[in-house]
């Protein structure tokens, strides 16, 4: 056995290689030596002529833990990182995490209820303590489980959107907002979750379909308006229609009396109303829905309140102290017993909002709240995707982004949470108002606001600062504005978007990433959306235990298309691991046969490596461009066939019958060189055992900064390429045609090879070794003979062979032939369709005939040679 020792080249006494690639027993390693050496440390002060390449991470909730979302998210983050720095870039990937205010305030506060405590019982400051202490021994598992998957991040730089460098670039922007007269305080309505009680984001509102009823309620002879909420009647300030609507125009402008309540209100002409839907009326509550409070605004209607923070009813009457539920069918109740509905449609199927956090049905609610004036930042980050200085990928999502930035609704940042960044403005005694800065004291005896800011404030600034700002640093200087930014359509809107106003405020201008690489959710093998509920959810820990870091990868960056879903399934994770050990059996057995990369290629190469070496000149080329346009599935399937199917299956192969003669030392050297290169092409998709075959195969200590493969057209042999090609399609037919027979794939079976002047006989040996085909011996009497690629394979079947079910599927196959050769030449001799086709087409269709009637010819030969039944 051998194989390369420490230096490069040279031949040692064995492979050191175990007989199976077990993943368990190198990731880890592998991983924990990168990091101590310092292979994903960065320096933004290391030679300057070397481009610089950044990435800063989706920073996860400090709850949080790896799911398959994440998985894909940072697989792709980390192919681009690792081939940017084999390419020789100066590259950071920087890692951290998000404190996620409510959602972090919720788990300690549910760690209190078993002490049966609550937040209120500490008080803020002890309860903030509390939530570090959490932090500091529960929270951020995700980083430990990032390692698992191979993150190259560079650790030194970990950061936390509560630290104290975050800290304070946040009061620096929130001053600097707030003295340009972007920031205000105003009420205005928002999403409110009546069992956290806080204002939320719309990120942290799902929607779900949910049964309720549509009642129909009459207010007048001519008005009927229609609701899923009755109980809200109470708050309605008026009723809108549409201005152009015949039916009502002669009643805008009067009023009506609003049911159970006995106050009037107006009628109102809004074209927000769709006069086709229902009745053509809707009620108008402000205080309690985000369209009516626009309509509200545009009438200068009154806001009238029914329901408490927690949604109990606060209206005087009868309804008083109900929760918004109970008071629901209390008033349709109510109304019934007037005479006043309609109809009612029950089951009513209709979105219902729910806190992301507790399930809550989410309350449309008019608040005092802190806001960012959106605008003139809103514009400036759909210019600087306009002007092309920021690329989006694909450009179809490009539309979305346009529809959100260009319609922005000023952003609530208030939240009413005790964990997070307090908002850092100072009340006087007598009403005034003040925001020091950062280095700022506030007025003694004056009182902070109480709320805190929405989570996505201080992960808005996270390109610039991660890297520093609002300090002026190297990091800053080197990786700003940083390359790409890698995430989910999905939030597109509320980080993606939110991010590039703040990077281009804070920044001068400058925007905070080059590129925005989007990606879809992970979902299961049927297109189903992974949910707890659906019991499809698939832990990636999981996988990484039983089929290794590298297969769990592949799996989800061979279905990674440009801004499409990502289904996957166990099988496919099961067919990535045979890949790896694919790989690793092919670089063992070459290793045990003396593959190295020692000096040049040689000047002369056989056919068969001409042609694996032109190969992997194409490979390399188009897996380059397709890596660079961030195409990973292509990426990886065409890494995928060029390994398994031309490397393994075919070159490993023919290879064996030049190892054994006066060409393998030759061979030797291009078996070497075509594993050097794929593995680093691999490399950055699956990087452990890349790692451990590549400092194996060439003795040097790491792949990790090794080169990235650039291909060299002078090896380019089309010649070769179309020998192999043909030498591969008879291999293939006489493969078939021992499948159709039921012959077992090792069975060795006699045959004459009849080359003629094909330049295929050069390769006899090969064929014989890949068609388990043993030369003749005495008595030897073909029962079977296949016209192919110029040649005959004349086989001893005797015994083996079913001749009727081949004469059977061959002529089947001459069928098939002659209805093509029929609809060709049909097509061919229509003067009208030669007339209009065009020359590609004609040509296409000419060279389909030629194809059908070679068919014919090789089938009839194989018919012929075929033993009487």
């Amino acid at each position: 056995m051998t194989t390369p020792s420490n230096e490069r080249g040279t031949v040692a006494a064995e492979v050191d290689l175990p007989t199976q690639y077990q993943p368990a027993d190198v990731e880890g390693r592998l991983y924990e030596r990168w990091v101590s050496e310092g292979l994903f440390a960065a320096d933004a002060e290391r030679d300057p002529s070397r481009p610089a390449y950044s990435i800063v991470i989706p920073p996860p909730n400090v709850t949080g833990s790896l799911h398959m979302g994440h998985a894909l998210d940072h697989s792709i983050q980390d192919a681009l990182i690792r081939r940017r720095r084999m390419q020789g870039h100066e590259t950071v990937w920087v890692p951290g995490m998000d404190h996620a205010g409510i959602a972090t305030q919720n788990v300690v506060e549910r760690e209190l209820a078993k002490e049966g405590l609550s937040r209120h019982d500490l008080g803020r400051e002890a309860f903030v303590e509390r939530v570090w202490k959490w932090k500091g021994e529960s929270g951020g598992r995700i980083l430990g489980q990032m390692r698992r998957l191979g993150d190259s991040v560079d650790w030194a730089r970990e950061a936390f959107t509560m630290d104290e460098r975050r800290a304070r670039a946040v009061r620096t922007i929130f001053k600097r907002l707030f003295d340009d007269g972007l920031i205000y305080r105003a009420e205005r309505i928002i999403n409110w979750c009546p069992r956290c009680l806080t204002a939320l984001s719309d990120i942290e509102v799902e929607h779900s379909e949910r049964e309720g009823e549509l009642v129909s309620i009459r207010y007048s002879d001519e008005i009927v308006v229609a609701t899923t909420r009755a109980e809200t009647m109470l708050g309605d300030t008026a009723v809108a229609v549409h201005p152009e609507d015949e039916r009502y125009r002669h009643l805008v402008g009067t009023e009506v009396e609003l049911p159970l309540t006995g106050r009037r209100i107006p009628i109102v002409a809004d074209e927000h109303v769709d006069p086709a839907f229902g009745t053509g009326c809707v009620k108008v509550t402000p205080a309690h829905d985000p369209n009516d409070f626009e309509i509200g605004r545009r009438h200068d209607l009154p806001s009238v309140t029914v329901m408490d923070e927690r949604g109990v009813i606060t209206a005087h009457g009868p309804f008083q102290g109900l929760d918004r539920f109970e008071a629901r069918p209390a008033v349709v109740a109510a109304l019934r017993e007037q005479g006043r509905i309609v109809k009612e449609v029950r089951p009513y199927e209709h979105a219902v909002g729910h806190c992301q956090r507790c399930s809550t049905v989410v309350e449309p609610r008019v608040s005092l709240q802190w806001f960012v004036k959106v605008a003139p930042l809103a514009k400036a980050a759909g210019d600087a995707v306009r002007d092309g200085r920021v690329e989006i990928h694909p450009p179809e999502m490009a539309p979305r982004y346009f529809e959100w930035v260009d319609n922005m609704h000023d952003w609530c940042i208030s939240r009413q949470l005790w964990w997070g960044h307090r908002i850092p403005v100072w009340y006087g005694p007598d009403g005034e108002t003040v925001c020091p800065g950062p280095d700022e004291e506030p007025p003694a005896g004056w009182t902070q606001d109480s709320d805190v800011l929405d989570t996505w404030f201080s992960s808005a600034l996270w390109p610039f600062s991660t890297l520093g700002w609002p300090d002026d640093t190297p990091d800053l200087r080197r990786f700003y504005p940083t390359s790409a930014l890698v995430t989910g359509y999905d939030i597109l809107f509320f980080w993606v978007a939110r991010m590039m106003m703040f990077g281009l405020y804070a920044m001068d201008g400058a925007e905070p990433f080059k590129q925005i690489v989007l990606h879809g959710m992970v979902r299961d093998q049927h297109g189903k959306k992974m949910s707890k509920s659906f019991g499809n959810v698939v832990d990636p820990l999981d996988w990484i235990d039983r089929y290794g870091a590298d297969a769990t990868r592949f799996t989800l960056l061979r279905g990674a298309n440009p801004g499409g879903d990502v289904p996957v399934a166990e099988e496919w994770a099961q067919g990535s691991r045979n890949f790896c050990n694919k790989l690793f059996n092919a670089a063992r057995f070459a290793l045990l046969n003396g593959a190295h990369v020692n000096g040049d290629l040689p000047d002369e190469v056989t056919t068969v490596d001409a042609w694996i070496l032109s190969r992997l000149q194409q490979v390399t080329a188009e897996v380059d461009a397709l890596l660079e346009g961030f195409e990973f599935a292509k990426a990886c399937e065409a890494l995928y066939h060029f390994a398994w199917d031309e490397v393994c299956d075919w070159y490993v192969e023919l290879s064996k019958v030049q190892l054994n003669d006066e060409r393998a030392e030759a061979t030797r050297r291009v078996l070497g060189e075509v594993l050097d290169k794929l593995l680093r092409l691999l490399h950055p998709v699956i990087p452990f055992v890349t790692e451990e075959l590549w400092t194996t195969l060439t003795g040097r200590d790491t792949i990790v900064t090794a080169a990235w493969p650039a291909a060299d057209p002078q090896w380019e042999d089309k010649e070769s390429e179309a020998l192999i090609e043909s030498l591969q399609r008879l291999v293939t037919e006489v493969r078939r045609f021992r499948a159709d027979q039921g012959l077992k794939a090792g069975q060795k079976v006699a045959a004459v090879l009849e080359w003629g002047d094909s330049p295929l006989a050069a390769h006899e040996e090969g064929v014989r070794s890949l068609l388990r085909l043993t030369a003749p011996e005495e008595g030897f009497s073909a029962t079977a003979s296949l016209p192919v690629e110029g040649a005959v394979v004349r086989l001893d079947t005797a015994g083996a062979i079913d001749v009727a079910a081949e004469r059977k599927r061959l002529e089947k196959d001459l069928a098939a032939a002659r209805k093509e050769v029929e609809q060709m030449g049909r097509k061919l001799s229509n003067e009208a369709f030669m007339a209009k086709a065009p020359e590609a087409v004609v040509e296409k269709n000419r060279a389909r005939l030629a194809q059908a009637e070679a068919d014919i010819a090789r089938i009839q030969g194989q018919l012929a040679a075929l033993p009487s039944a």
